[in-house]
């Protein structure tokens, strides 16, 4: 006899092609709302990498395949993100895009605030300045 099986929040809400749609959505969003113009500002041109860099960084995150880690090793996200500067304005843009891109892409209200609630406090410790 085997005990209940545990679902990651990686399978609970769709695999791979949910953390595509969450992470394609996003920068979207970003790229698109006059709202969200500084958290866009700090990022390249291009964002395709960006884009590919947080999908690999979600799946891992959620607790899918260590994608990120397996090709560029620990995140060490506040270190890597130090040549932007993260205020409160471009932290809070970002926060609304990644919610607004959650609410449109997972459709389980329980899933979207587990997810949320730790992916906020990650985006209040990315901020590395005080000040707009």
């Amino acid at each position: 006899m085997t005990g209940p099986s545990t679902q990651t929040l990686y399978e609970a809400i769709g695999g791979d092609p949910a953390v595509r749609a969450l992470t394609r959505r996003f920068y979207e969003l970003m790229d698109t709302l006059p709202g969200a113009a500084r958290c866009r500002a700090i990022h390249p041109a291009d964002l395709s990498g960006s884009e590919e860099k947080f999908y690999e960084y979600m799946t891992g995150y959620l607790g899918g395949p260590p994608l990120y880690t397996e090709k560029r090793g620990h995140p060490m996200l506040r270190r890597r993100h130090f040549v932007a500067e993260i205020g409160p304005a471009e932290r809070d843009e970002w926060l609304m895009c990644f919610t607004l891109a959650l609410e449109e892409t997972v459709p389980h209200a329980q899933l979207r605030a587990i997810i949320l609630e730790p992916v906020t406090r990650l985006a209040h410790h990315m901020q590395n300045k005080e000040t707009d």
